[in-house]
C-alpha cells in the first residue's frame, strides 16, 4: 500500500517539474577576439594627478597642465598586449609586464620599469578596439624602497597607419 501511495504522490510532482523546465539553450557563437593592430600610433598622455613628498600646490597645478603627445611604432605580443615601454612613456624604460589581462576590449596590467635611480610600477586599466585605446595609468616611483613620486594619467591612443620603412 505504501508503494502505491508513494507512486501516486511522486507522479504529479514529476509532471509539474517537467512542465516548468526550459529547453536546453542552444550554444552561443563566441565573439571574435578584438585584435589590436601593430603600426604607427598617436598617443596623448594627460596628467590627472601628481604627488611627491614635497609637492607644493603651485607645482601640483602646473603638473596638471601637462599633456604629452607622441607618435610611436607599437608592436603587440602574442597575448595582444602593447609594447610595455610604449604604455609607460616617459615614466619608465626597459619595462616588463608583471601581470596582464587582455580580453574582449579590456586591458588590465601592471608594469615594472627602470626609472632613473629607482624603479616605477605602473597600473594600467582601460578599453581598446583594433585601432584605439583609452586607458588610465597610475605610476609609483620608488628610490631605495621609498616612494618619491606618484602620478596618474589619462592615456588615449589611435592607430594612424603603418610604421615608416627604415632606411
Amino acid at each position: 500500500m505504501r508503494f502505491v501511495m508513494l507512486g501516486a504522490m511522486t507522479a504529479p510532482m514529476l509532471a509539474l517539474a517537467a512542465c516548468g523546465s526550459d529547453p536546453t539553450p542552444a550554444p552561443q557563437a563566441e565573439e571574435p577576439p578584438i585584435v589590436m593592430q601593430a603600426g604607427q600610433w598617436e598617443l596623448t598622455r594627460k596628467t590627472t594627478g601628481y604627488n611627491t613628498p614635497t609637492v607644493t600646490p603651485a607645482q601640483y597645478q602646473e603638473a596638471l597642465k601637462q599633456i604629452g603627445e607622441e607618435k610611436l611604432c607599437i608592436a603587440f605580443d602574442a597575448d595582444n598586449a602593447p609594447d610595455a615601454d610604449a604604455l609607460a612613456g616617459p615614466e619608465g624604460q626597459d619595462c616588463v609586464y608583471k601581470d596582464k589581462l587582455v580580453r574582449k576590449g579590456r586591458l588590465i596590467a601592471t608594469l615594472s620599469c627602470k626609472a632613473g635611480a629607482g624603479v616605477s610600477e605602473l597600473v594600467v586599466e582601460g578599453n581598446y578596439t583594433n585601432d584605439s585605446m583609452t586607458l588610465g595609468t597610475t605610476m609609483t616611483k620608488t628610490e631605495g624602497g621609498k616612494p618619491v613620486l606618484r602620478t596618474t594619467h589619462d592615456l588615449t591612443a589611435r592607430r594612424v597607419g603603418d610604421c615608416p620603412k627604415a632606411g
